[in-house]
């Protein structure tokens, strides 16, 4: 039995789905069943993981659980804990490949995400242990309103169109993660996942006009226009601000691009392949 946490997100969706798929007996934990769509066969339980003793009876008779940074939030040491205490032999943090960075160079903490306890708390756990520290989720430029944009027309607006990443597909974390499960292959590791190639703002947009056939450019706009709009949006201060001065501090420099999910699965999918998968979310 694994416990997931996190389970109707970006990562823990598609890792709930390749489990279920191989058979692996689940518990979901989700904050509410009305937006669970999950698999048939997975069990869903509903809880707060920020609140672990609202779930530790999901603990119950698991031997491994997937700890999701942003749904345990501060509580991520209280949940390794407790996960010991209830005979869970393994532990899977989802973290960040930035994580020995100042936290106030990592934008997400703003966000609630508590990337560096989350790997902490398993490393400390005394338990079967692994921590995946992604790159830049390929899927945040649908949070960052380009699927709008480019709806709207060709061009996308938007900071600092020589700033690059790594992006990663998010089934290829949900993969790895299931791996991590699966195999003896990770543990004790703390492994770094990028996308397989770098690309700036100005190639992924390029890339998703190729992918549904249509030439998009991406037109640089000032930092502090795009604050106000972000803020106005609704996106809290704190991160916007990080966020931009990442991407300040970040021109001119490749991203970092590791083999890890390529060693591990075989293949890393590329941005392309991810905007294919999402293409509708681009098109009228």
């Amino acid at each position: 039995m694994i416990v997931v946490t996190g389970a109707t997100g970006t990562v823990g969706r598609p890792l709930v789905e390749l489990l279920a798929a191989q058979g692996v007996r689940l518990r979901a934990v989700t904050r509410s069943t009305e937006t669970a769509a999950l698999p048939a066969g997975v069990e869903v339980v509903v809880g707060d993981p920020a609140r672990p003793d609202t779930i530790a009876e999901a603990l119950d008779g698991a031997s491994a659980a997937f700890l999701h940074p942003r749904a345990v939030g501060d509580a991520a040491f209280e949940f390794a804990k407790l996960a010991d205490g209830h005979g869970v032999r393994r532990l899977v943090a989802l973290s960040a490949i930035n994580i020995d960075d100042p936290l106030t160079a990592q934008p997400s903490r703003f966000r609630g995400d508590r990337n560096r306890e989350a790997e902490h708390a398993v490393v400390d756990s005394g338990l079967e242990w692994v921590s995946l520290r992604a790159s830049s989720f390929a899927i945040n430029v649908l949070q960052s309103g380009w699927n709008a944009q480019i709806r709207a027309g060709d061009v996308v607006r938007g900071p600092y169109a020589e700033f690059a990443e790594s992006p990663l597909h998010e089934r290829d974390i949900a993969a790895v993660a299931a791996h991590a499960f699966l195999t003896e292959d990770l543990l004790g590791e703390r492994v770094e996942l990028t996308g397989p190639e770098s690309l700036t703002h100005a190639d992924m947009v390029r890339i998703i006009g190729e992918v549904i056939g249509r030439p998009l450019h991406y037109a640089e706009i000032p930092a502090a226009m795009v604050r106000q709009g972000m803020v106005a949006r609704g996106f809290p201060e704190d991160f916007v601000d990080s966020l931009l001065t990442r991407y300040a501090d970040g021109i001119g420099q490749p991203a970092p691009v590791t083999d890890w999910v390529e060693k591990i699965l075989g293949r890393a999918r590329t941005f392309a392949e991810w905007a294919a998968d999402h293409a509708a979310a681009f098109r009228n």
